[in-house]
C-alpha cells in the first residue's frame, strides 16, 4: 500500500479523545452496574454518546485523519 493514500486507521487526535471518553465512561459505567448505581450507569452511557459525538466534531474541526490540522506520522 502506498503510505501517502494510508488513511492512518484513526490514529488522530479526535479519535484518541473520542475513544478516551468512551473507554473511560464504559468503564465506570460497568463498574456502576454491577454495585447497582443506575443512576451512574445512565450517566455513563449519556457520556458515551458525548465522547462519539466529540469525535465526529473535533473531525469536522479538523482534527480528523483528513483535516487540516492533523500532522500524520511515518508508519514503521
Amino acid at each position: 500500500m502506498n503510505p501517502a493514500s494510508d488513511p492512518g486507521h484513526g490514529h488522530s487526535p479526535a479519535a484518541w479523545i473520542a475513544v478516551g471518553v468512551m473507554l473511560v465512561s464504559l468503564s465506570v459505567g460497568g463498574i456502576a452496574f454491577f454495585l447497582g448505581m443506575w443512576t451512574l450507569v445512565i450517566l455513563s452511557l449519556v457520556m458515551t454518546l458525548v465522547g462519539w459525538g466529540l469525535g465526529f466534531l473535533l473531525a469536522s474541526l479538523g482534527w480528523g485523519v483528513n483535516g487540516p490540522k492533523y500532522q500524520a506520522k511515518e508508519h514503521s
